[in-house]
């Protein structure tokens, strides 16, 4: 999505405030990939990014990684009545290829409550990988319910609802470049004005 694309949402009253820009983001992944560089050193190393959100982050991230690694996907659907309920976790999508024996490092676009993220530390242990991390762009550590160690944290954010960078509302913003505050209530006040109109 281009910047005059994103300077319309905004005017728009949909994007609000500009949180962590496509520079803010493109510097630190390039910290987190030196980092990871050196912890990973001679090491086997496969990170696994978790679909769909978790992509973007991890195309880039893998850039900035100066090391021989292998990379695979895993997709989760949660079921309960909001995103602190402990409802039913599946997985939807699983690995192509066995983990046992190796260094794996779970990438993913945003940690909050970590129930989610738990369910699928244990999973992934039990398929015996001589180490387990995670690394996270977003730590949304306030809403933490799950004690859960990240090691790779991109940045921090608070309770606001969030969308670009491969972030998302109903499956829309994904391909904005930033992270942005996203004016829910305007965009809520679209969807029904539309929904109202299918049914006249």
């Amino acid at each position: 999505m281009n910047k005059n694309t994103e300077k319309e949402l905004i005017k728009n009253n949909i994007l609000g405030k500009e949180l962590f820009s496509s520079e803010d983001i493109r510097k630190r992944v390039s910290d987190l990939g030196r980092d990871i560089t050196a912890d990973y050193k001679n090491k086997d190393l496969l990170l696994i990014s978790v679909l769909r959100g978790g992509v973007i982050f991890l195309s880039d991230l893998i850039k900035q990684i100066d090391l021989p690694l292998s990379i695979d996907f895993i997709s989760i659907s949660k079921y309960g009545i909001d995103d602190t309920s402990t409802g039913v976790v599946r997985i939807t999508k699983d690995l192509d290829e066995s983990i046992e024996g190796k260094d794996v490092l779970i990438v993913e676009d945003i940690i909050d409550t970590g129930l989610t993220i738990s369910y699928l530390l244990r999973n992934l242990r039990s398929r015996l990988p001589k180490s387990i991390e995670l690394c996270t762009l977003l730590d949304r550590d306030i809403r933490r319910i799950s004690d859960i160690h990240i090691r790779y944290i991109g940045f921090k954010i608070g309770e606001k609802y969030i969308v670009g960078y491969g972030l998302d509302y109903k499956q829309k913003f994904r391909n904005i470049s930033s992270v942005y505050e996203l004016k829910l209530d305007t965009v809520k006040k679209d969807v029904e004005s539309l929904k109202s109109s299918s049914n006249v």
